[in-house]
């Protein structure tokens, strides 16, 4: 029975979290980060601003927890779908393609990306986590950089590039009216216009 309660609890404690999170990444895609104090956010959660402030305790770190459960869903939803085989080109390929059909399907989500890039937020995200982070990527670029598949670079450097031509490709298509087979081929061509610039 005891431990039937601490389930209970336990499964109540993780939906109030969601609740929070997506009362938070609605506002922030519709205000900024200053434009939405957490009184506001307590309201959309339907939450007392001391039970918000239970589960995060300042609104940085609450900005840092959306940003990181994002990361999160982003990444899996890659996984997931993304190709892996032995061809270099076509692992970065079909991986970008799905961020960006991502980014398309989940526009708040994505666009709370873009905001907590270019904000101070991003500087609370210790360099150890953001090495955690990046791991991954950047130990498949110094692979794709062993083979002679793209240029000898700075791993940082050519994930920067990839980076920004994913944000400036997803905000031409949001504002531009395409059917989602014309979506994705936009998507394809711009990987080979950026592939050719690092191979």
């Amino acid at each position: 029975m005891f431990f039937l309660y601490i389930c209970r609890v336990s499964s109540q404690s993780i939906d109030k979290q969601k609740e929070i999170l997506a009362a938070a990444l609605k506002l922030f895609a519709a205000y900024g980060f200053h434009g939405t104090p957490t009184s506001k956010i307590a309201k959309e959660a339907g939450v007392a601003n001391g039970t918000l402030f239970h589960y995060y305790k300042t609104k940085e770190d609450l900005i840092v927890s959306l940003y990181l459960d994002i990361k999160i869903r982003m990444s899996a939803h890659v996984e997931d779908h993304a190709k892996i085989g032995k061809n270099v080109k076509d692992n970065f390929k079909s991986q970008y393609v799905q961020v960006l059909l991502w980014s398309l399907q989940n526009k708040d989500e994505f666009q709370f990306l873009q905001q907590f890039t270019a904000s101070p937020y991003a500087a609370l995200i210790s360099p150890e986590m953001m090495q955690e982070q990046l791991k991954k990527t950047c130990a498949q670029i110094e692979d794709a950089i062993m083979q002679k598949a793209i240029k000898k670079r700075q791993p940082e450097f050519i994930l920067s590039l990839f980076t920004s031509h994913t944000f400036g490709l997803n905000h031409y298509l949001i504002k531009t009216d395409l059917k989602a087979e014309e979506q994705e081929q936009t998507i394809k061509e711009s990987f080979e216009m950026l592939w050719a610039m690092l191979s």
